[in-house]
Protein backbone atom coordinates (compact mmCIF):
# COMPACT_ATOMS: atom_id res chain seq x y z
CA UNK A 1 0.00 0.00 0.00
CA UNK A 2 1.22 3.26 -0.91
CA UNK A 3 1.74 5.79 1.39
CA UNK A 4 -0.50 8.84 0.55
CA UNK A 5 1.78 11.46 1.03
CA UNK A 6 3.91 10.24 -1.63
CA UNK A 7 0.97 11.06 -4.15
CA UNK A 8 0.68 14.13 -5.18
CA UNK A 9 1.56 16.65 -8.90
CA UNK A 10 3.83 19.11 -8.38
CA UNK A 11 2.24 22.47 -9.60
CA UNK A 12 5.43 23.99 -9.52
CA UNK A 13 8.68 22.98 -10.25
CA UNK A 14 10.87 21.11 -8.12
CA UNK A 15 13.58 19.95 -10.38
CA UNK A 16 17.07 21.05 -8.62
CA UNK A 17 18.61 23.72 -10.43
CA UNK A 18 22.48 22.68 -11.96
CA UNK A 19 25.52 24.71 -10.73
CA UNK A 20 25.52 27.89 -12.27
CA UNK A 21 21.75 27.55 -13.48
CA UNK A 22 19.11 30.92 -12.24
CA UNK A 23 16.14 31.69 -12.03
CA UNK A 24 14.94 34.46 -14.63
CA UNK A 25 11.57 34.25 -14.46
CA UNK A 26 8.69 32.51 -13.24
CA UNK A 27 5.51 32.50 -15.07
CA UNK A 28 2.22 32.01 -13.12
CA UNK A 29 -1.36 31.99 -14.55
CA UNK A 30 -3.36 35.27 -13.88
CA UNK A 31 -6.85 34.84 -12.58
CA UNK A 32 -8.19 38.01 -14.39
CA UNK A 33 -6.89 36.46 -17.45
CA UNK A 34 -8.43 32.81 -16.24
CA UNK A 35 -11.99 34.38 -15.78
CA UNK A 36 -12.11 36.15 -18.76
CA UNK A 37 -11.17 33.23 -20.96
CA UNK A 38 -13.88 31.42 -19.62
CA UNK A 39 -15.81 33.92 -19.90
CA UNK A 40 -15.21 33.76 -23.32
CA UNK A 41 -15.81 29.94 -23.78
CA UNK A 42 -18.84 30.54 -21.76
CA UNK A 43 -20.63 32.81 -24.59
CA UNK A 44 -19.36 30.26 -27.34
CA UNK A 45 -20.51 27.19 -25.24
CA UNK A 46 -24.01 28.99 -24.71
CA UNK A 47 -24.37 30.30 -28.40
CA UNK A 48 -23.50 26.61 -29.91
CA UNK A 49 -26.01 25.13 -27.29
CA UNK A 50 -28.22 27.01 -28.69
CA UNK A 51 -28.05 26.45 -32.37
CA UNK A 52 -27.45 22.93 -31.56
CA UNK A 53 -30.68 22.93 -30.11
CA UNK A 54 -32.41 25.13 -32.65
CA UNK A 55 -30.81 22.37 -35.83
CA UNK A 56 -32.32 19.71 -33.85
CA UNK A 57 -35.85 21.56 -33.65
CA UNK A 58 -36.09 21.94 -30.09
CA UNK A 59 -39.08 24.78 -29.48
CA UNK A 60 -36.95 25.70 -26.23
CA UNK A 61 -33.46 27.05 -27.51
CA UNK A 62 -32.93 29.06 -25.23
CA UNK A 63 -31.96 25.85 -22.77
CA UNK A 64 -28.94 25.69 -24.22
CA UNK A 65 -27.35 28.96 -23.29
CA UNK A 66 -28.31 28.01 -19.32
CA UNK A 67 -26.65 24.38 -20.75
CA UNK A 68 -23.30 25.72 -21.55
CA UNK A 69 -22.93 28.58 -19.26
CA UNK A 70 -23.65 25.90 -16.84
CA UNK A 71 -20.79 23.60 -18.80
CA UNK A 72 -18.22 26.22 -18.66
CA UNK A 73 -19.13 27.52 -14.96
CA UNK A 74 -18.53 24.01 -13.26
CA UNK A 75 -15.31 23.00 -15.62
CA UNK A 76 -13.91 26.51 -14.42
CA UNK A 77 -14.57 25.79 -10.51
CA UNK A 78 -13.69 22.24 -10.88
CA UNK A 79 -9.91 23.05 -11.87
CA UNK A 80 -9.21 26.48 -11.27
CA UNK A 81 -7.53 25.57 -8.35
CA UNK A 82 -5.27 23.39 -10.44
CA UNK A 83 -5.13 25.39 -13.31
CA UNK A 84 -4.23 29.06 -11.24
CA UNK A 85 -1.54 27.21 -8.95
CA UNK A 86 0.84 25.85 -12.12
CA UNK A 87 4.03 27.72 -12.18
CA UNK A 88 6.67 27.55 -14.72
CA UNK A 89 10.38 28.25 -14.07
CA UNK A 90 12.45 30.22 -16.83
CA UNK A 91 16.18 29.61 -15.78
CA UNK A 92 18.97 30.30 -17.60
CA UNK A 93 19.63 26.58 -19.04
CA UNK A 94 16.24 25.28 -18.87
CA UNK A 95 12.60 26.03 -18.54
CA UNK A 96 10.99 23.97 -15.60
CA UNK A 97 7.20 22.66 -15.95
CA UNK A 98 4.64 21.37 -13.45
CA UNK A 99 4.64 18.28 -12.72
CA UNK A 100 8.04 17.57 -13.87
CA UNK A 101 8.32 18.81 -16.89
CA UNK A 102 11.88 19.94 -18.17
CA UNK A 103 13.01 21.32 -21.85
CA UNK A 104 16.31 22.26 -22.19
CA UNK A 105 16.34 26.04 -23.99
CA UNK A 106 18.86 24.04 -26.50
CA UNK A 107 16.19 21.59 -27.05
CA UNK A 108 13.21 24.26 -28.24
CA UNK A 109 12.32 24.31 -32.01
CA UNK A 110 9.65 27.31 -31.55
CA UNK A 111 7.75 29.54 -29.35
CA UNK A 112 4.12 30.27 -29.88
CA UNK A 113 1.48 32.70 -28.72
CA UNK A 114 -1.94 30.83 -28.35
CA UNK A 115 -4.77 33.81 -27.49
CA UNK A 116 -3.63 33.73 -23.52
CA UNK A 117 -1.06 31.06 -23.64
CA UNK A 118 2.31 30.44 -25.10
CA UNK A 119 2.89 27.16 -26.64
CA UNK A 120 6.80 25.64 -26.89
CA UNK A 121 7.45 23.26 -29.15
CA UNK A 122 10.69 21.04 -28.86
CA UNK A 123 12.99 19.47 -31.69
CA UNK A 124 11.35 15.73 -30.75
CA UNK A 125 7.65 17.61 -31.12
CA UNK A 126 6.85 17.58 -27.45
CA UNK A 127 4.34 20.38 -26.68
CA UNK A 128 3.93 22.32 -23.53
CA UNK A 129 1.21 25.08 -22.65
CA UNK A 130 1.95 28.23 -20.28
CA UNK A 131 -1.81 29.16 -20.03
CA UNK A 132 -3.47 31.97 -18.78
CA UNK A 133 -0.55 34.39 -19.58
CA UNK A 134 -1.51 38.16 -18.64
CA UNK A 135 0.86 38.97 -21.19
CA UNK A 136 1.78 36.03 -23.77
CA UNK A 137 3.30 38.26 -25.67
CA UNK A 138 6.07 39.28 -23.05
CA UNK A 139 6.52 35.75 -21.47
CA UNK A 140 7.00 34.56 -25.37
CA UNK A 141 9.77 37.29 -25.42
CA UNK A 142 11.53 36.24 -21.91
CA UNK A 143 11.68 32.32 -23.74
CA UNK A 144 13.48 33.77 -26.67
CA UNK A 145 15.23 35.97 -24.97
CA UNK A 146 17.16 33.33 -22.81
CA UNK A 147 17.19 30.86 -25.92
CA UNK A 148 19.43 33.44 -27.42
CA UNK A 149 21.36 34.13 -24.45
CA UNK A 150 20.46 37.98 -24.21
CA UNK A 151 19.92 39.79 -21.44
CA UNK A 152 17.00 39.45 -19.49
Amino acid sequence: MTDRSELHYANTPDSPLSEGEEVLAEFSPDRATYIRDHAAMAAVAMAAGMIILWLLGNAHIWTGAIGGLAAIVLRGWYVGSDELAQRWDLTNHRLLGPGGRIVGLAEIKSVNTLLTAVQVITLSGGKHLIKYQSDSKATKAAIERARAGGPR
